[in-house]
């Protein structure tokens, strides 16, 4: 096995592929040290070679194979919780019920794209029968949806385990059939590395060709930008910023050939409350709001950004409530110095704005952050977008919508979004009919009576939106749906049979749920 980028100083690394023994262990020692190298040009040309000619490899394996792939990360990563625990929580300032939390559902959707590859009829299998009768003849049509080749995931910093390194892209990268190459984010690298084991170790436990996994260390702006433009890779997976996530849009549509960036950037995540459940649910949902701002120190894509009240009764009590509940919750640790500046930053901008005050004021230093709740007019916050701009962090802006025109507006003002959500009862169904046409066109899920943080892992999910929440709203990012990102579908015309892939063959071995002839048909009816 190789190393990439192996000099070190201190605790550092650079870049893994594969398994391997290191000359230095930083889990050992008492520090995290000043970090990981970069990986070389060199070192990232390799990675992405080994990956090329992996691919072919990876595009032919069974979905029994990929499978049993999958499963092997899933019960390394649930091995390694202890290294997790210390590591992560020192990395990240995220408590040990968050971490291990993370790390179930990290493993529980590795075994969830496991069943889904074992079962196999996500590859869309469809068959269309020959007419030569017809005029002019109908030819023999089959296709499936097949890999694309090499994806280059970029990790998350708010996620060190779910939307890092075997996290749900790169699960669903290695569900389609495609090896991958992980850019570790630099807040964590210790975690990163713990991860890059438990899918190095998988690799060659099931013999998997050596370029299925690669991880390279570096800054985004050159390692990333780099990763995105080598030819070899075919698509890209991010979590992020909306400014990092633009960055490799441009930097892959630059390209000689052009590949896809699913980037998923933010949300605000409008919460709209109806006059309804405003009179019988003011405290009941400013103790969920709070929970959800709160929940994880409002480093959640999916945290409430901009609460969307009617004037009405049980406003007053809604205000006083939500406010009471974030001016006693204590500082929290952001999860760096640098996110903990950037809110901080975030927060006074958008509070220096005409028209905005604030409600709250949480109290920050160092790497720590206290909620902070502001309020500006529905006018304001329609006319001037750099109110609407994410603060990410825990805090949110409050707007009091004296009636449902001030309300549709704010929905029609609002850029794309990865959620919106409505408070409402039966009496506010009528408005909502209204509201709801406006919302689809602008999110990826609507939820009621609810919060946003919080995303299911499932084959229902979406986790996307229009840009800016993410690159292209017709993908998910969570759940089993995402792997369609990584694939594409390819027809055989007239196709030998014996040179069929097992899913399109007339005997359908895998017992295939398929559409023949335009109907869905049933393997076992």
């Amino acid at each position: 096995m190789n190393l990439l980028g192996c000099s070190f100083v201190g605790f550092q690394r650079g870049a893994v592929q594969g398994a391997a023994s290191f000359a230095h262990d930083p889990r050992t020692a008492q520090t995290l040290g000043p970090g990981y190298s970069p990986a070389t040009s060199a070192e990232l040309e390799l990675a992405c070679t080994l990956a090329a000619r992996a691919a072919p490899i990876w595009a032919d394996l069974s979905g029994a194979k990929r499978a049993e792939f999958l499963e092997r990360i899933a019960c390394n990563l649930a091995a390694s919780e202890a290294e997790f625990v210390t590591y992560t929580v020192l990395e990240t300032g995220l408590p040990e019920a968050r971490v291990k939390a993370e790390l179930a559902r990290t493993c529980g959707q590795l075994r969830l794209f496991a069943e889904l590859v074992m079962e196999g009829s996500w590859v869309d299998a469809r068959i269309d029968h020959a007419d030569p009768a017809r005029t002019p003849p109908k030819p023999e049509l089959r296709s499936q949806r097949e890999a694309l080749g090499p994806v280059a995931v970029f990790c998350a910093s708010n996620f060190p385990l779910a939307f890092s390194v075997a996290g749900g892209d790169t699960a669903a990268a290695f569900a389609a059939g495609c090896p991958v190459v992980v850019k570790a984010h630099s807040q964590h690298p210790i975690t990163a590395e713990i991860a890059a084991h438990a899918i190095a170790a998988a690799v060659a436990a099931c013999a998997l060709p050596e370029g299925s996994f690669s991880m390279l260390y570096g800054p985004g702006e050159q390692i990333g930008t780099a990763l995105v433009q080598h030819p070899v890779i075919s698509a890209v997976g991010f979590t992020g910023s909306q400014r990092a996530g633009r960055a490799l849009m441009d930097a892959a549509a630059t390209r000689a050939q052009p590949i896809p960036v699913f980037a998923e950037m933010g949300s605000l995540n409008p919460v709209f409350i109806f006059p309804g459940a405003l009179a019988t649910q003011a405290e009941t949902i400013a103790v969920a709001l709070h929970q959800s701002i709160t929940s994880g120190n409002g480093q959640f894509c999916t945290c409430p950004g901009i609460l969307i009240a009617s004037q009405s009764s049980g406003l007053e009590r809604f205000k006083e409530k939500l406010g009471q509940l974030l001016a006693q919750t204590a500082p929290a640790p952001m999860l760096s110095l640098a996110g903990a500046g950037r809110f901080r930053a975030s927060l006074a901008h958008v509070a220096d704005q005409a028209g905005v005050t604030m409600l709250v004021k949480g109290e920050s230093h160092n790497a720590m952050s206290a909620p902070s709740l502001l309020h500006v007019g529905t006018d304001q916050l329609c006319e001037n977008p750099q109110i609407r701009e994410e603060i990410f962090g825990p805090a949110a802006v409050l707007s009091v919508a004296e009636d449902f025109n001030a309300m549709l507006a704010l929905a029609s003002a609002l850029e794309g979004q990865l959620t919106a959500t409505i408070w409402a009862q039966a009496e506010d169904l009528a408005q909502v009919r209204e509201l709801l046409p406006l919302l689809r066109k602008k999110v990826g899920r609507v939820l009621f009576n609810g919060v946003p943080t919080g995303v299911e892992v499932g084959a229902a999910q979406v986790h996307g939106g229009p840009f800016p929440a993410s690159s292209d709203a017709r993908f998910t990012a969570v759940g089993t749906a995402s792997i369609f990102r990584f694939s594409r579908p390819v027809c055989y015309q007239n196709c030998p049979p014996e040179l069929l892939p097992e899913s399109l063959q007339d005997t359908n071995p895998r017992g295939l749920w398929r559409t023949v002839d335009g109907r869905r048909v049933n393997p076992n009816p």
